[in-house]
């Protein structure tokens, strides 16, 4: 496993932990919707990708950015 990999996997353990943050990053988004994600990496990317009718490739670098900002 890659140490991005282990990372992302970390998230999801977390993710009732970084649900703050994440509301702040991405406002647009619910609890509901972020409860449902669970922090899964994939879901979350489409979900922002979504929401904030952005690129994937967008929504994966805010995604990673946020991952390695609260995760350690």
């Amino acid at each position: 496993m890659t140490t991005s990999e282990n990372t992302m996997n970390m998230l999801s353990a977390q993710w009732k932990q970084h649900m703050g943050a994440a509301k702040i990053a991405w406002g647009k988004l619910t609890d509901d919707q972020l409860m449902q994600t669970s922090g899964h990496h994939q879901k979350l990317v489409g979900l922002i990708e979504e929401k904030y009718n952005i690129t994937r490739e967008e929504a994966e670098k805010q995604v990673k950015l946020f991952t390695e900002t609260h995760i350690r």
